[in-house]
């Protein structure tokens, strides 16, 4: 009987991880998100674990030209409770586009990760940006289309 050792690969280190930038002007919400999450969790890499943070870093630009199917526009709200009684806090999509144009691509990917230990350390690798421009010009940024 030939014994065969399990082999666990290394997390990457920082240094070692490459940038991504994505524009999402006209680009569809779900779909770009699921494809941010896959970047994020090292999904697309032949070593990937889930129980270690293999992914990389994407920047993502023109959030706030991000598109939402369906009557998503006029009928999603974002809700938070506060925990008293009688103060659930509902915000209309719009609004929240108006005001915080980032939010709506943060929380579309958060909820595309599992919610595990990891959580914080993958989304801390997601940059989010309203407009064209980005502080990440150090970085050899990939442009990669989705």
């Amino acid at each position: 009987m030939k014994i065969v050792k399990t082999t666990t690969p290394k997390a990457p280190a920082k240094e070692d991880r490459k940038w991504y930038l994505v524009d999402a002007d006209g680009k569809t919400l779900g779909r770009l998100s699921t494809e941010i999450a896959v970047l994020l969790r090292g999904k697309n890499k032949p070593t990937f674990a889930p129980h270690l943070d293999m992914g990389d870093y994407v920047v993502v630009i023109n959030a706030e030209k991000v598109h939402l199917s369906g009557n998503k526009e006029e009928q999603k709200e974002y809700i938070h409770h506060t925990g008293y009684i009688g103060h659930l806090k509902r915000r209309p999509i719009s609004r929240v586009r108006a005001t915080n144009p980032t939010r709506i691509l943060n929380e579309s990917v958060a909820g595309m990760i599992p919610r595990n230990r990891l959580k914080k350390f993958i989304l801390a690798k997601l940059k989010v940006y309203a407009g064209s421009e980005h502080p990440h010009g150090g970085q050899k940024l990939e442009p990669i289309s989705l």
